[in-house]
Protein backbone atom coordinates (compact mmCIF):
# COMPACT_ATOMS: atom_id res chain seq x y z
CA UNK A 1 0.00 0.00 0.00
CA UNK A 2 1.32 3.46 -0.89
CA UNK A 3 2.34 5.82 1.91
CA UNK A 4 -0.38 8.34 0.94
CA UNK A 5 -3.00 5.59 1.16
CA UNK A 6 -1.76 4.57 4.60
CA UNK A 7 -1.82 8.24 5.65
CA UNK A 8 -5.40 8.61 4.38
CA UNK A 9 -6.64 5.45 6.09
CA UNK A 10 -4.93 6.45 9.33
CA UNK A 11 -6.59 9.87 9.12
CA UNK A 12 -10.01 8.33 8.51
CA UNK A 13 -9.57 6.02 11.52
CA UNK A 14 -8.56 8.95 13.73
CA UNK A 15 -11.46 11.05 12.42
CA UNK A 16 -13.94 8.22 13.11
CA UNK A 17 -12.53 7.81 16.64
CA UNK A 18 -12.77 11.57 17.21
CA UNK A 19 -16.39 11.68 16.03
CA UNK A 20 -17.32 8.63 18.09
CA UNK A 21 -15.80 10.24 21.19
CA UNK A 22 -17.91 13.33 20.43
CA UNK A 23 -21.08 11.20 20.47
CA UNK A 24 -21.50 10.49 16.76
CA UNK A 25 -22.41 7.03 15.52
CA UNK A 26 -20.42 5.95 12.46
CA UNK A 27 -22.80 4.08 10.18
CA UNK A 28 -20.73 3.68 7.02
CA UNK A 29 -17.15 4.08 5.80
CA UNK A 30 -15.90 4.62 2.26
CA UNK A 31 -19.33 4.43 0.61
CA UNK A 32 -18.96 4.45 -3.17
CA UNK A 33 -21.23 5.14 -6.10
CA UNK A 34 -20.73 6.35 -9.66
CA UNK A 35 -20.28 9.96 -8.54
CA UNK A 36 -17.48 9.19 -6.09
CA UNK A 37 -16.88 8.21 -2.50
CA UNK A 38 -17.99 9.41 0.92
CA UNK A 39 -15.30 8.95 3.57
CA UNK A 40 -17.64 8.60 6.55
CA UNK A 41 -21.39 8.63 7.07
CA UNK A 42 -22.40 9.27 10.67
CA UNK A 43 -25.32 10.24 12.85
CA UNK A 44 -25.25 13.24 15.14
CA UNK A 45 -28.44 12.65 17.07
CA UNK A 46 -31.18 12.57 14.43
CA UNK A 47 -29.02 14.27 11.79
CA UNK A 48 -27.23 12.29 9.11
CA UNK A 49 -23.72 13.63 8.57
CA UNK A 50 -21.63 13.10 5.45
CA UNK A 51 -18.00 13.59 6.49
CA UNK A 52 -15.06 14.47 4.26
CA UNK A 53 -11.73 13.65 5.91
CA UNK A 54 -8.57 15.43 4.79
CA UNK A 55 -5.28 14.19 6.22
CA UNK A 56 -1.84 15.73 5.85
CA UNK A 57 1.57 14.99 7.37
CA UNK A 58 2.57 18.67 7.30
CA UNK A 59 1.32 22.10 6.33
CA UNK A 60 3.83 22.35 3.47
CA UNK A 61 1.02 22.29 0.91
CA UNK A 62 -1.49 24.21 3.03
CA UNK A 63 -4.02 23.31 5.69
CA UNK A 64 -6.02 20.13 5.02
CA UNK A 65 -9.28 22.11 4.85
CA UNK A 66 -7.86 24.06 1.90
CA UNK A 67 -8.25 20.86 -0.17
CA UNK A 68 -12.05 21.10 0.17
CA UNK A 69 -12.64 23.23 -2.92
CA UNK A 70 -16.01 24.50 -4.11
CA UNK A 71 -16.01 21.70 -6.70
CA UNK A 72 -15.34 19.12 -3.97
CA UNK A 73 -18.08 20.63 -1.83
CA UNK A 74 -20.55 20.41 -4.72
CA UNK A 75 -19.59 16.77 -5.23
CA UNK A 76 -20.07 16.05 -1.50
CA UNK A 77 -23.63 17.40 -1.64
CA UNK A 78 -24.33 15.28 -4.73
CA UNK A 79 -22.89 12.25 -2.94
CA UNK A 80 -25.00 12.97 0.15
CA UNK A 81 -28.11 13.06 -2.03
CA UNK A 82 -27.08 9.79 -3.71
CA UNK A 83 -26.54 8.16 -0.31
CA UNK A 84 -29.96 9.37 0.84
CA UNK A 85 -31.60 7.89 -2.28
CA UNK A 86 -29.83 4.58 -1.67
CA UNK A 87 -30.88 4.54 2.01
CA UNK A 88 -34.35 6.17 2.09
CA UNK A 89 -35.27 4.80 5.50
CA UNK A 90 -32.08 6.12 7.09
CA UNK A 91 -31.90 9.58 5.56
CA UNK A 92 -33.81 12.50 7.02
CA UNK A 93 -32.10 15.74 7.98
CA UNK A 94 -28.48 15.79 6.87
CA UNK A 95 -25.46 18.03 6.61
CA UNK A 96 -21.91 17.89 5.29
CA UNK A 97 -18.97 18.20 7.71
CA UNK A 98 -15.22 18.14 7.20
CA UNK A 99 -12.57 16.74 9.52
CA UNK A 100 -8.95 17.77 9.21
CA UNK A 101 -6.25 15.45 10.53
CA UNK A 102 -2.67 16.69 10.75
CA UNK A 103 -0.15 13.97 11.54
CA UNK A 104 3.13 15.82 12.05
CA UNK A 105 6.37 14.00 11.49
CA UNK A 106 6.40 10.37 10.52
CA UNK A 107 2.95 9.12 11.54
CA UNK A 108 4.19 5.55 11.49
CA UNK A 109 7.07 6.10 13.89
CA UNK A 110 6.67 5.81 17.62
CA UNK A 111 7.09 8.95 19.64
CA UNK A 112 5.71 11.26 16.95
CA UNK A 113 3.61 14.22 18.12
CA UNK A 114 -0.09 13.70 18.70
CA UNK A 115 -2.35 14.32 15.71
CA UNK A 116 -4.20 17.61 15.46
CA UNK A 117 -7.85 17.00 14.60
CA UNK A 118 -10.28 19.77 13.67
CA UNK A 119 -13.98 19.39 12.85
CA UNK A 120 -16.04 21.85 10.80
CA UNK A 121 -19.78 21.29 11.02
CA UNK A 122 -22.18 22.18 8.22
CA UNK A 123 -19.71 23.30 5.56
CA UNK A 124 -21.01 24.88 2.41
Amino acid sequence: MKAKDVLGRTGEELAADHLTAAGYAIIERNWRCRQGEIDLVARDGATLVVVEVKTRSSLDFGHPFEAVSSAKLTRLYLLAAAWARAHPAAAHDWRVDAVSVLLPGSFASSGSPDPVIEHLKGIG
